[in-house]
């Protein structure tokens, strides 16, 4: 059993207000495969899109129509995030996922047609199998796509390799990967961030641009394009107009909050002092009373750090 996971019965289903649509994910908190869960960076994911969509990048006006594929799609969150902005999502996963995945999508798709019949703001979500590195599998999605997406998709060293591979293949000219991340593993993290900087343009979302509720230290959100020298035979480095959204946390920015970290003795590990402080805000919240659903989710997370290196004999 993963150490972050909210295993309980009240877990079944989760519902989840996004872009004026109250939509219902259902999940198996019993399974053994990671992928039946609502993991929590998908929902900051689609809370950001839904604060920064009146304008920019992430605009209906901007995205309509836009092919996406989500990798590791689980229970689908993300896509749907994307697909409610008007994008036509290809939501993958392994294929022991998929009979919940596919679930997910009729269910929604069905409620969102409902509430909006004849209007044209949706766009579509289609459900896929798709192995990182299956050569037959990526070429059945017919690659390329505008975006490419994931939540939560790396846990492990093994699976960098064939993530990297398969996004090299997916790719176009002009595509934009978005991933949200919960560290949880310091050294998972920094393999994978160094994966990223080696191959692509990396531009790490700042906590302000998210949404207020939606967000921790631990979650971050990913807007990368590949370098040219990373550019896979046929394909030209993607031209992204950073400036046309300017919700982008430079390097040098990253720097300065680095400095600024290292004064006041903070840290962005996993269980560091950010997190703590965090932490301590949820405790403060847990005296006052009623937890809504985000922070009862956060306090299993948060639980699940404290009892990690307990052993019960």
């Amino acid at each position: 059993m993963e150490p972050d996971r909210l295993n309980s019965p009240n877990t079944s289903a989760i519902t989840f207000e996004v872009l004026g649509h109250q939509l219902q994910f259902s999940q198996d908190p019993n399974s053994k495969h990671l992928g039946t869960t609502v993991w929590d960076s998908s929902m900051v994911f689609a809370k950001f899109l839904e604060r920064n969509c009146r304008k920019g990048r992430f605009s209906p006006s901007k995205l309509k129509g836009k092919r996406v594929i989500e990798l590791g799609a689980g229970c689908g969150v993300a896509g749907f995030g994307m697909s409610l902005l008007g994008c036509d999502v290809v939501s993958t996963d392994q294929t022991e996922v998929l009979p919940l995945l596919m679930r997910n999508v009729e269910r929604n798709t069905s409620r969102i047609m409902q509430m909006n019949p004849g209007s044209d703001s949706f766009g579509s979500v289609q459900v896929a199998e798709l192995d990182w590195g299956n050569e037959d599998h990526i070429k059945a999605v017919d690659p390329p796509f505008d975006y490419i997406i994931g939540t939560d998709v790396v846990y492990a060293e093994h699976l960098l390799d064939p993530l990297l591979k398969t996004i090299f293949a997916l790719s176009g000219p002009k595509t934009t990967i978005l991933l949200g991340y919960e560290i949880r593993s310091t050294n998972v993290h920094e393999q994978m961030l160094d994966m990223w900087r080696r191959n692509f343009v990396v531009k790490i979302i700042p906590k302000a641009k998210m949404d207020r509720k939606y967000q921790h230290p631990s979650i971050q959100l990913f807007i990368m394009g590949l370098k040219p020298s990373a550019e896979t035979p046929g394909t030209s480095a993607p031209q992204i107009n950073w400036k046309t959204n300017d919700i982008i946390e430079t390097r040098e920015t990253e720097n300065r909050q680095d400095k600024k970290s290292d004064n006041s003795n903070e840290t962005d590990d996993f269980g560091g002092d950010k997190v703590m402080k965090e932490d301590s805000i949820l405790m403060r919240g847990l005296q006052k009373g009623k937890l809504n659903e985000w922070e009862a989710r956060r306090y299993g997370s948060m639980a699940a750090r404290l009892l990690r290196d307990v052993k019960i004999t």
